[in-house]
């Protein structure tokens, strides 16, 4: 079984769900800039692992059935667990924070069982947000939560996320990534992450 992890794309793909654990032990701990930082590149491996998949040669049909099986899974917990935990932690638990949460995890799994299923459109349209959308949206409030006042904040944050749960199960048509929005994608992550991980250390 773990022979199948010598494939590129699968090991790219089990770094992500690696950094999505640690993301979400440093969320539990409330070191939430450090958490949201390793989540966006567990983030950037989501992307990648695909882009390796594509470009390798004389790929088993096994080990591209099981990295497909496991990307879903790493989309999940990166896209829908951790922000869910990091929303609780941020919000604190209440019965709306604890139903928006929950609304999520039911939305990122509904909407990666209709991907698994129907994948992209004949030309390269997701049908509803991905889920890779809701980790950079997340870095962004939390870079944004020292210049918002309370109660603000919260509603923000609950309001985008409610958005989210919505979006990810809605019939929207939204283009795949192409090579200019990777670019863009891993700027931003990049900068981002940097300047959460700054703020962490000098906060601590």
């Amino acid at each position: 079984m773990l022979r199948y992890f010598l494939d590129p794309a699968n090991a790219i793909t089990a770094s992500g769900v690696i950094l999505s654990g640690i993301a979400l032990s440093l969320a539990i701990d409330r070191r939430i800039e450090l958490a949201v930082a390793i989540a966006l590149w567990a983030m950037l491996a989501d992307h990648l692992d695909g882009i390796v998949a594509r470009r390798l040669r004389n790929r088993s049909e096994t080990a591209g059935k099981i990295g497909k099986n496991l990307d879903g899974f790493s989309d999940l917990i990166y896209g829908a667990v951790f922000p869910s935990i990091t929303l609780l932690q941020l919000h604190g638990v209440s019965p709306l924070s604890a139903a928006l949460g929950t609304m999520l995890l039911v939305a990122g799994a509904l909407r990666l069982s209709y991907f698994g299923v129907f994948g992209l459109s004949a030309d390269r349209y997701f049908s509803g947000l991905p889920l890779s959308y809701d980790v950079p949206l997340l870095a962004l409030l939390v870079l944004a939560e020292p210049f918002v006042v309370q109660p603000v904040f919260s509603w923000l944050l609950l309001g985008t996320f409610a958005a989210l749960s919505l979006l990810h199960v809605s019939p929207i048509p939204v283009p795949a990534p192409r090579r200019l929005m990777y670019i863009a994608i891993l700027l931003f992550s990049v900068a981002a992450s940097a300047a959460l991980t700054i703020r962490a250390m000098i906060s601590a």
